[in-house]
């Protein structure tokens, strides 16, 4: 088994984790199409985190067209480029799918403001 955590190991990114469940992200994530390689911009809420090692995964939602649209990348996979968060959530739970069945204003996760001790 220590062959295998090797591996993983060397694959795995140091900064991956600078996002939580609730946060509003950005995943930078290239498409391949034939010979053409373009990076696609995904925009929602991350409504959950699967932890697992190199196998970490995230769930995003955003809503496209009126259209719930929901992607699970995989968190050390080379085709993420990069995740930029947008927007910090203030949640109570480590999973949000209770956000499936909102619309509108209800299905929109509270901003975490940091205050500073004066």
């Amino acid at each position: 088994m220590d062959v295998i955590k090797a591996i993983e190991s060397e694959q795995m990114k140091e900064n991956a984790e600078n996002f939580s469940v609730g946060d509003t992200v950005k995943v930078y994530f290239k498409i391949i199409e034939g010979t053409n390689e373009r990076v696609q911009i995904f925009e929602g809420i991350v409504l959950s985190k699967n932890n697992g090692g190199i196998r970490r995964t995230f769930t995003v939602r955003k809503i496209s067209y009126g259209v719930g649209v929901e992607r699970i990348f995989p968190m050390h996979s080379p085709r993420v480029e990069r995740v930029e968060v947008i927007r910090r959530g203030r949640v109570r739970r480590a999973k949000l799918y209770y956000l499936r069945d909102k619309v509108g204003k209800k299905a929109k996760v509270k901003e975490l403001i940091h205050r500073k001790n004066a």
